[in-house]
Formats: structure tokens, C-alpha cells, sequence
């Protein structure tokens, strides 16, 4: 049993635990200065020759290890641009450098997501809305898979661990296309003509992307095309599967939490604090875990402060332990094998009908236990999507 289902906040908690999440956030930012922007625009250096190498060993691809080492960069370059430099630098952590390449609307990064599709359904909507069923997108597996009692059961969720394997696979894909809610589509709840501007976004960056990647390069290596070909599609490969294993490991491990709209409306902002932790997750891993997860392995902290530069969470995460163990709340690490291990667990259990009396006792599936919510006060709403998505940012 968790901290969690043992001590629920009162408001008056709730209200005084977001006053220390202010000044913690209130002291890094009056702090923010050389040393980080030193930092941001290390990991670019370091990114930009991990791609000229990794692009430069595959025009060499015939020979084995002049293809695997190409590989090896160049995954580690999209690694690098995605999590640490593209994430980051898009959620504004760079905006006050008034750096134009580390500017959160200029920025546009190698992935097939359009930079303002990202704006608002991770910006806007995750960071706002983070695990409410209904609109957080993600809270409920990206509409392709059941990781919460509040989708029901159907026998097309035994494929459960099929959808989630694809999702990371295709992962850059699945981002791409998720602002488009293709299920509602599917559903009938959507039109197209709704999606239409989103489909544009889509079809205008993923477009782009397919053609650096699976025509432009491979053109270029002549008579080596075929091993640029294949080296990009498996560098995009390596970091689809260890971006989405990132997030995974964030957001849907055993002890995270969902809310309903309902328990988050009228939501203070110290209640949107409180939100942050309950339902967000850690992983250990050490420093190059920390840079190639873009610093995600402090995803409570992210979610806190999602704004600020995230190389600093490893210093923030110690003042935020402290203050989650005065208050009661359960500060929820463990390390990345063990969280991705929790999270397929849940997947497979969730994989299966509910009501058969033998499911808790399937090794891999555990007893089914309800997480409790908790009592939080209810979260604001946007005037304008305009407006949110700029804050977010």
C-alpha cells in the first residue's frame, strides 16, 4: 500500500505544498544563466557530429563495420535531437537565451511530428490536463492501447501487447499522427473534415522527413544507397524504441495515477502540483541515461517544471524527495528495467476481460487492485487553445 492510499491531502496541504513547489521553481529560475546555456549548447555540438559521423560511416555501409558504427551514431544523434535538445528546447527551457535555433516556435526537430502539432497536444494538452481520462490523450495508451480500467474491455484488447509493441516500433509515427485522433475517426466520433488541418501538419512534416531519411541520403551514398537505406531505417528504429520505452517508463508503471474530469475541475494550481507527482513516475539510471532520456528519467520533476532547463531536475529532485516525504505523498522510482517491466505487466493484464475469476492468479498479471485517486481540486479550462498552448511552452 502506497503513501498515497494511506494519506490523502487536505486543500489547506494541498495549497501549502504548492507554495514550496513555487519557490523551488521561483530560486532555479532566478538562477538560470551561463552554466546552462554552456550545457544546452554542448549536447548540440556533441549531436551535430554524432550525425556528420553517422552519416558519413553509412556512405561507407558496404563494409560491415562502417555500417554498424554508422548505425550507432546516427541513432545516438536522433536520440540526442529528440529527448534532450528537441523536447526541451520546445517546451521553452531555452527561451530567455533568445538563441533563434533554441527557441521553442522556431525549433523543428528530426521527427516526423510538426513542431506546432507537438505544441499543443503535448504542451497544451499532456502538461495541462496530465492523466485526466478524457483529455489527456496519452493517459489513456494514445487511444491504441488499454492501460486503465476506465476503457472498457473488448476482445480486440487481447491484442493488447501487439498494439503496444507496433506503438513503439513506429513510435515517431504514432506521435505524428496522434493529434488527428485517428480512433475517434475510426469511431465515428470524428469527421475528417475536423482532422483536416492536423492531417496537413502531418502529411507536410512527415513528408519531409521520409524524404531526407529514405530518398535524399540514400541517393547521395550512389551505389551504397541501399545500406543508407537500411542503416536510417534501423537508427529510426533504435530510437523509436528507446524514446517510447522513455515515456512508457514515465507514465503508465503500477503506481501512476488517472483522474477523471470531474475530481480536477475548478483545479488551483497547487492542485495541479499535486496532480503532477500522483501521476508520474522516475527511473534510475545514471548521467548518460539522464542526456539520452532528455532528462525524462526525472519525469516528476518535468512535470512539475516543464519549463525549466532539464539538466537541472537531478539537483531539483533532491528538494523535491524531501518535500513529498514531509507532506505524505509517494515519491514513485525505481529503475528503468524495473518500471518498463511494471508497465508490460500492465499491458498484459489489461490485455484480458476483467471479470474471469482466474486472471489475478496468472503469474505475469497479479491481483487487480483499483488504484485510489486522490482528492484534488479541480483543474482550470482554457479560454483559448492559443493562449495555453503559449504558456505551456
Amino acid at each position: 500500500m502506497s503513501a498515497n492510499d494511506l494519506k490523502k491531502l487536505s486543500p489547506e496541504q494541498i495549497e501549502a505544498f504548492g507554495k514550496e513547489m513555487d519557490a523551488l521553481r521561483a530560486r532555479v529560475v532566478a538562477d538560470l544563466g551561463e552554466r546552462d546555456a554552456e550545457y544546452i549548447r554542448g549536447v548540440v555540438s556533441l549531436q551535430k557530429k554524432l550525425e556528420v559521423a553517422g552519416r558519413g560511416l553509412l556512405f561507407l555501409g558496404f563494409l560491415p563495420p562502417a555500417w554498424l558504427g554508422g548505425v550507432a551514431a546516427l541513432s545516438l544523434s536522433k536520440i540526442i535531437d529528440n529527448m534532450e535538445i528537441g523536447h526541451n528546447v520546445m517546451h521553452g527551457q531555452y527561451d530567455w537565451m533568445q538563441d533563434p535555433a533554441l527557441t521553442s516556435k522556431n525549433f523543428e526537430w528530426d521527427n516526423t511530428i510538426h513542431g506546432d502539432s507537438w505544441l499543443y497536444t503535448h504542451n497544451y494538452i499532456h502538461h495541462t490536463f496530465t492523466n485526466v481520462v478524457g483529455k489527456d490523450h496519452d493517459a489513456t495508451g494514445y487511444g491504441v492501447m488499454r492501460v486503465t480500467d476506465e476503457t472498457p474491455w473488448h476482445p480486440i484488447w487481447l491484442l493488447n501487447p501487439v498494439f503496444a509493441a507496433l506503438l513503439q516500433t513506429l513510435f515517431q509515427w504514432g506521435t505524428a499522427i496522434q493529434e488527428l485522433e485517428s480512433e475517434k475517426i475510426i469511431r465515428g466520433e470524428k469527421s475528417w473534415a475536423e482532422a483536416k488541418e492536423g492531417f496537413a501538419r502531418f502529411r507536410d512534416k512527415a513528408g519531409k522527413q521520409a524524404l531526407k531519411d529514405y530518398v535524399i541520403f540514400p541517393l547521395l551514398s550512389g551505389p551504397g544507397a541501399p545500406f543508407t537505406f537500411a542503416g536510417n531505417a534501423a537508427a529510426n528504429l533504435v530510437r523509436n524504441l528507446w524514446a517510447s520505452s522513455v515515456i512508457f517508463c514515465g507514465h503508465f508503471p503500477e503506481e501512476v495515477q488517472t483522474f477523471s474530469i470531474e475530481e480536477t475541475q475548478d483545479e488551483s494550481h497547487a492542485g495541479w502540483y499535486y496532480r503532477q507527482i500522483l501521476g508520474s513516475a522516475n527511473f534510475t539510471g545514471g548521467h548518460w541515461v539522464n542526456v539520452l532520456s532528455g532528462n525524462l528519467s526525472y519525469q516528476i520533476e518535468h512535470h512539475l517544471f516543464p519549463d525549466i532547463p532539464a539538466f537541472r531536475y537531478a539537483e531539483m529532485a533532491v528538494e523535491v524527495r524531501e518535500i513529498c516525504d514531509r507532506y505524505g505523498i509517494d515519491y514513485h522510482e525505481a529503475s528503468m528495467a524495473r518500471q518498463l517491466g511494471s508497465v508490460w505487466k500492465k499491458i498484459f493484464r489489461y490485455s484480458l476481460p476483467d471479470e474471469l475469476p482466474l486472471i489475478n492468479k496468472l503469474p505475469f498479471v497479479g491481483k487487480r487492485a483499483a488504484a485510489k485517486k486522490a482528492t484534488v481540486t479541480p483543474l482550470a479550462t482554457a479560454e483559448s487553445k492559443r493562449e495555453l498552448v503559449g504558456a505551456a511552452s
